[in-house]
């Protein structure tokens, strides 16, 4: 064996080692990163920056100053896109009640959630109702040990969420009666859980509809036991904006924003809402631009 051979023989398991050890610094270097943007989020900065924006937004109303169009407000610290600046905005704008959320279908609480940034940066009382234990853990050891929810952290509820069951998930959590606000994201039943749901009286629902459905009216049959990771491909899941806001509108509510992409709809309930925020028609949940790739001009 020449000494090139040698060399090249004994370095491998030099290399196997190296990785080795690289491996738990990579892991935990990824976890000091996750750390610090969780720090960051919820910095006496951050806090102190949203805060300036509400009563910004609070100021204009008072003074009866023109009000930015709903669309100029979102922005994301905790949501998947820009779901908690518009959030932010109108309930600036419609006030406040009981500063309590329900968040259905929500993670471990903090990823891509609707809700974190109230609980965390706002001081919210809420309920997280989550079917996957790792992410209820995940979470209820995050608010249990976070110095803003340390104190009272937000409950947790693991269970699967049908529309038989959602009313004693959420009223045996202790929350029944009005909350500033509902969120619900459930990959496919959502129209069902919100039509099943009335233990709580939320001011704003933020609810996932299906845009790739475009403006049919259309609602996927319920089934209890759905989950969209086995659907078929190409299978037409979940309610159509225009089925939600239909159900909406049984419901006593109307559309006042959505997410940057038009799939999150909020809607505020009537008696909040007055003369101060216009209705968000349909065809403004498709005014991303990414909705007029292959359209003929």
């Amino acid at each position: 064996m020449n000494r090139s051979s040698h060399s090249k023989m004994s370095s491998k398991p030099l290399g196997r080692a190296k990785a080795a050890l690289k491996r738990p610094l990579e892991k935990a270097a990824g976890i000091a990163a996750q750390r610090d943007a969780l720090a960051d989020k919820t910095s006496p900065a951050t806090k102190a920056a949203l805060r300036s924006l509400y009563l910004g937004y609070r100021r204009q109303l008072t003074a009866g100053e023109p009000l930015p169009s709903v669309w100029e407000t979102g922005l994301r610290v905790f949501s998947q896109y820009d779901e908690d600046g518009v959030i932010l905005f109108l309930l600036a704008v419609l006030g406040t009640g009981t500063r309590r959320f329900v968040d259905l279908g929500a993670a471990d609480g903090l990823r891509a959630s609707n809700t974190a940034n109230l609980a965390l940066n706002f001081g919210f009382d809420g309920v997280f109702v989550e079917s996957r234990g790792s992410d209820v853990a995940d979470g209820v050891r995050f608010y249990e040990s976070h110095p803003d929810t340390s104190a009272s952290p937000p409950r947790f509820v693991c269970d699967w969420i049908t529309r038989e069951n959602v009313n004693a998930l959420v009223s045996g959590a202790g929350f029944t009666g009005e909350v500033d606000l509902l969120s619900i994201d459930v990959d496919g039943n959502d129209y069902w859980i919100w039509e099943a749901l009335d233990c709580v009286e939320p001011r704003l629902v933020v609810i996932e509809t299906h845009t790739e459905l475009g403006k049919e009216d259309f609602i996927a049959p319920y089934d209890p036991a759905f989950d969209w990771r086995e659907a078929p491909p190409g299978a037409r899941i979940g309610a159509s904006p225009a089925a939600m806001t239909r159900l909406a509108a049984e419901r006593g509510y109307r559309p006042v924003g959505a997410n940057l992409y038009g799939f999150n709809v909020i809607y505020a309930r009537e008696d909040v809402i007055g003369e101060v925020l216009p209705v968000v028609e349909l065809d403004e949940l498709f005014r991303h631009g990414s909705y007029l790739r292959g359209a003929t001009p």
